[in-house]
């Protein structure tokens, strides 16, 4: 059976989302996209050293295509 990892700060968290303004909030999730991105872009190169910038970059774009939704 599949076990959750507890989270014990989960509360904490959302207490601060709540008391945060709703351009904070958007803010927020702007940065977290971005970190995301980068992450993402980081893990790439990680996985394929030899491959130059343009290719990370065309490699990014083709497996971002593949998370959108193309259900509607």
């Amino acid at each position: 059976m599949f076990k959750i990892k507890p989270t014990p700060n989960h509360q904490q968290y959302l207490k601060v989302l709540k008391n945060m303004s709703s351009e904070q909030k958007l803010l927020k999730a702007f940065q977290l996209s971005e970190t995301m991105k980068e992450l993402f872009i980081a893990g790439l190169k990680k996985r394929f050293p030899h491959k130059t910038s343009e290719e990370i970059q065309a490699l990014y774009l083709q497996r971002l295509t593949k998370c959108y939704n193309r259900n509607y």
